[in-house]
């Protein structure tokens, strides 16, 4: 009986010490060791809930409740309201990928979440897609009015730059240049304003081909990702071919998101995404489904993991698991 109770005296100090260590890693932002299957190991999962943490705390203490108080708490009410915070993390990953960490990377991964964010305000105001529901929530017009949505999106885009320049103390200037400038090419003509636009212009018509729809979600989705991962490896101190390597991989893993995000649009219900469901099938919007068919659609995903993988060759293995399992993550979601 001693020798099975000093047996399990052990066992339980080892789980201890294991779960210590393991939440030392977590503060650290220390990418997980091994490349995560399919089915997600429990060493992805543990990643993905630091990862989550830490960026909602970054968040949490960039927009605090201040005057004026109605805009503040509108943004907050937007930026906080959960996500999967898969554009920081993205950006987090790229950027310990090439040897930095994930304290640098962090004021430009909150910056992408507000600019994300933005995104969506104006995506769900009346003029745009006229969306209720975000997150499982009443969307920021519904609650605060479309004056004070439309104010609150610029006051995010606004704070995105202020928060990396404020934030970037000791970090070489030049690296603060190229990144801002990645982020105005982002938010502008160039990214997420012209796949709007083209998504507006295209509603409603049949002959739009998959070369357009193309063009819509690598101005749209695919370029919040693309920028994710690219302004990670800037700050981390990447060199230009590792810069450009994760552009393409970063530019695939949106339209992989995006794909998989029209699959699961006409799939799952409004209870199960936490947003309206069938909403582009109603709006006459050109989907991947509606182009290709729900099969094809699946195996174009299937085609985009592979590209994404194939991309991130070259790696220390190690280093890119986190982008692996990500990858998986966006390929397997189910809301």
């Amino acid at each position: 009986m001693k020798s099975l109770s000093l047996r399990t005296l052990l066992f339980y100090l080892i789980r201890i010490l294991f779960s210590y260590f393991k939440e030392a890693l977590c503060r650290l932002g220390a990418p997980f060791k091994h490349s995560p299957p399919p089915d997600y190991s429990l060493e992805f999962k543990d990643y993905m809930a630091c990862k989550v943490a830490a960026v909602n705390e970054a968040l949490d203490a960039a927009v605090p409740l201040r005057a004026p108080l109605r805009i503040h708490e509108a943004m907050r009410y937007s930026l906080l309201a959960g996500g999967k915070r898969l554009r920081p993390i993205f950006c987090v990953a790229a950027c310990e990928l090439v040897g930095g960490t994930q304290s640098k990377a962090m004021p430009i991964a909150c910056a992408l979440e507000m600019i994300h964010t933005m995104s969506l305000i104006q995506d769900d105001l009346p003029c745009m897609d006229n969306d209720d529901l975000r997150r499982g929530k009443p969307t920021t017009h519904k609650v605060y009015g479309e004056a004070i949505a439309i104010l609150t999106s610029d006051s995010l885009l606004a704070l995105a730059i202020e928060h990396c320049t404020e934030k970037a103390n000791g970090m070489n200037p030049i690296l603060i240049v190229r990144a801002i400038q990645e982020i105005a090419r982002l938010a502008g003509a160039k990214g997420i304003v012209a796949g709007q636009e083209a998504d507006i212009r295209s509603e409603g018509i049949s002959n739009v081909d998959l070369k357009e729809l193309e063009f819509i979600h690598q101005h749209k989705t695919a370029a919040l990702f693309e920028a994710s991962v690219v302004l990670g490896a800037i700050i981390g101190g990447g060199s230009s071919k590792e810069v450009e390597k994760l552009r393409s991989f970063g530019r695939t893993a949106g339209l992989l998101f995006q794909v998989v995000d029209d699959i699961l649009d006409v799939t799952k219900s409004t209870q199960e995404l936490g947003k309206t469901a069938g909403k582009d099938l109603v709006a006459g919007k050109v989907t991947y489904p509606k182009l290709l068919g729900i099969d094809k659609s699946r195996e174009y995903a299937e085609e985009l993991v592979r590209e994404a993988l194939g991309q991130l060759t070259g790696f220390d293995p190690d280093k890119a698991a986190p982008l692996v399992g990500l990858i998986n993550y966006a390929a397997n979601r189910q809301s």
